[in-house]
């Protein structure tokens, strides 16, 4: 079992791509959160050169909800991480994470259903780029 799944595409720019993601993100129910952008963190911390790339934390209210109800400490495990990077010129890698995967660490038979109902969710996003 595979942790994520990703889509290649072309574009002018990472910011580009990031609108793509975010209107495929929302058509599935899903916010952003959280934003880390490493290209910047990592030049400010470490003083290294990093290609474009984004860390986007998507959420789905709807199923948040449903799976802190069923296990309260899985908020260590949330938001679902989307990842834009840059692979190439004009080429760009958007990732998703497999919830599935992750949440197969929590001893819960109620999530799982919920987990890959939210992993259907996240492909379909990345087959609309």
């Amino acid at each position: 079992m595979t942790y994520y799944n990703s889509k290649t595409i072309k574009a002018e720019a990472i910011d580009e791509v990031r609108k793509l993601v975010e209107a495929a993100l929302k058509d599935e129910g899903f916010g952003i959160l959280t934003e880390i952008d490493i290209q910047a963190t990592m030049k400010k911390k470490l003083d290294k050169e990093y290609p474009p790339y984004l860390i986007l934390g998507a959420c789905n209210p709807v199923f948040a909800d449903k799976v802190l109800q069923e296990e309260p400490h899985i908020g260590v495990l949330l938001p679902c991480n989307v990842i834009i990077r840059e692979i190439g010129q004009k080429k760009y890698e958007v990732s998703a994470m497999d919830p599935a995967a992750a949440m197969s660490a929590v001893k819960n038979k109620n999530i799982e259903p919920l987990a890959s109902e939210v992993g259907e969710m996240l492909t379909r996003m990345l087959s609309k780029l």
